[in-house]
């Protein structure tokens, strides 16, 4: 199995792609809401990957 196997197997269940979306708009959110606008945009950055490489281009499940 190689890394990106792996990395895709961890991330497979539903469950773990969400949380880690709704722990990166949380961040994201409380970056902004202090006003820090460079880590609002890092994690702003971070939280629109995890959307396209999460939901948009994740492999199906039958998919090799």
């Amino acid at each position: 199995m190689t890394p990106s196997e792996r990395n895709i197997a961890f991330f497979r269940p539903l469950w773990r792609r969400v949380l880690l979306v709704v722990v990166l708009t949380v961040w994201t959110g409380v970056e902004i809401f202090y006003g820090d606008r460079i880590w609002a945009w890092i994690t702003g950055a971070v939280l629109a990957y995890s959307l396209w490489t999460f939901f948009l281009n994740f492999p199906k499940e039958g998919a090799k």
